[in-house]
């Protein structure tokens, strides 16, 4: 494709050069080679202006710049000046994948919570009415059962636009994206048109630094979404939701407990019957079901009623909703894993205090027989959050079984030893398990009916980093060799 055909929707100007064939366009000069043009990304820490001239010996065909280049672009090497190369760089992408989104049912969402865990309920709803769906988030980048990891929960424009050419040729018709405030701020998804964005709900975060000066930017990006969708869902029981979509002008579907919203819930409760844990509610209104969804904790509702509101725009049936929210889930956030027996398995990220705390409280209210989490903490890293981690356990679980996680450089037994400084400041039992596979058997030998069993630390990780070395380990495995094990020593 020619340099101007990718540049058709961009404002430029012409410093030098030709309208050279480009194949490619990349941001890393490392990646530069003949038939590429390079843009200029201009970040937190780096400046690509600077590392244009590599480019160049590399071979680049052409350079996308914001600023003045410190060097003397050799003839033949095209370049083209834009007032932003971020938001250049998302719109030659569209062109260059052939505008992947226009060919897809496209839904994206934003807030503070709720992203991911709503992305997988309309990815499993989807897939309940036979439309193959591809999310991009937190996780990474997942489509027919593979995962390319990202760096950011919102991908660079490239990646996003390459992902979803490649999702159309693996057969899939829709694409679900968390986009996150630095990722509208940023343009990563600037070139799509949404058919649909959600909004989950909004609190205090990502506020200095290098992300947002203040809340009042945090709101602002967020609102970003609502200029490029057709169709809007909001939570509006949270107070912010009028003011992220305030420059929207399109159909908006509200939902939430207040009389107001479009998608009301009613009769909610938890569940805890036969190992599963999760939430039942009803719903009225826009749709009126009968639901049990598989992800624990009340505040869940609100998460299955923003998927219900977005998948409601492409006439999904009520079965498939019903389906998919009783079995979607997040990898490795309070992720169930079926075992034999009348208790709960639960596989969780949770690797520090707070988020701990947040799983914890969270399960207490299901009233289990027992609370039993598994934990490590990382090599490494400051003492406090290992003192922090064994405190935390200690009030709140029943049973805490400590064991090893990524222990880096460490001795796992040092690390142990301060997680029992934080156990010893409360009453709980504990109980030192170091091997991470004995420890998860210990667990399910030992466990009794009607108790909840946490694994946490590693939730989506399937490594072990020991001395720098990252050893292969997913705990998911770990569980089926365990119970065939079992079974093999019970048929002898």
């Amino acid at each position: 494709m020619k340099l101007y055909d990718l540049l058709k929707n961009t404002t430029y100007r012409v410093l030098g050069g030709g309208n050279p064939e480009i194949s490619d366009i990349v941001y890393d000069s490392r990646k530069a080679a003949p038939s590429t043009a390079f843009v200029c990304l201009k970040g937190y820490t780096s400046d690509g202006h600077k590392f244009a001239s590599s480019a160049v010996e590399k071979g680049a065909s052409a350079l996308v710049v914001s600023d003045p280049l410190d060097f003397d672009v050799p003839d033949g090497v095209a370049v083209v000046e834009v007032d932003d190369t971020r938001l250049a760089l998302a719109l030659m992408s569209a062109e260059l994948f052939g505008n992947p989104a226009d060919e897809l049912m496209t839904v994206a969402i934003t807030g503070t919570k709720g992203k991911t865990t709503t992305a997988a309920m309309i990815a499993e709803i989807f897939s309940r009415a036979g439309i193959e769906t591809g999310t991009i988030g937190t996780l990474g980048i997942v489509y027919g059962g593979n995962t390319c990891k990202t760096d950011n929960t919102t991908p660079e424009s490239y990646e996003i636009h390459r992902a979803m050419r490649d999702m159309i040729n693996a057969g899939c018709r829709a694409m679900v994206i968390e986009a996150s405030s630095i990722g509208l701020k940023h343009s990563r998804l600037a070139g799509i048109t949404f058919d649909v964005a959600v909004f989950t709900n909004f609190s205090d975060d990502h506020i200095g630094g290098v992300e947002h000066k203040d809340m009042a930017e945090y709101l602002y990006c967020k609102s970003l979404l609502f200029r490029q969708c057709k169709k809007a869902a909001a939570n509006c029981d949270d107070p912010s939701w009028t003011a992220v979509i305030k420059d929207f002008d399109g159909e908006v579907v509200t939902f939430g407990y207040g009389d107001g919203a479009m998608l009301r819930a009613c009769n909610d409760r938890l569940l805890n019957e036969n190992g599963h844990i999760g939430v039942h509610f009803e719903t009225e209104g826009l749709r009126e079901l009968s639901l049990d969804v598989g992800v624990p904790g009340i505040f869940n509702t609100y998460n299955a009623m923003a998927a219900i509101c977005a998948v409601s725009f492409f006439g999904v049936p009520d079965e498939a909703i019903i389906a998919g929210l009783k079995v979607a889930h997040v990898k490795g956030r309070v992720e169930p894993v079926k075992v034999p027996g009348n208790y709960s398995l639960l596989i969780d990220y949770a690797h520090n205090a707070l988020s701990m705390e947040n799983v914890l409280t969270t399960l207490r209210e299901y009233k289990p027989h027992r609370l039993i989490t598994l934990f490590g903490a990382g090599g490494n890293r400051p003492k406090v959050r290992r003192f922090e981690m064994g405190e935390v356990s200690g009030r709140l679980s029943d049973l805490s079984v400590i064991t090893e996680d990524n222990s880096r450089f460490e001795d796992v037994m040092d690390i142990i030893e301060d997680i029992k400084v934080g156990l010893a400041k409360t009453d709980g039992k504990y109980v030192v398990v170091p091997n991470r596979k004995d420890a998860i058997r210990y667990c399910i030998e030992n466990a009794e009916d009607g108790d909840i069993i946490v694994l946490a630390g590693k939730g989506h990780e399937d490594y072990q980093e020991i001395k720098g070395v990252k050893y292969h380990m997913d705990e998911r495995e770990l569980i089926a060799e365990i119970l065939n094990e079992r079974e093999v020593r019970s048929e002898k």
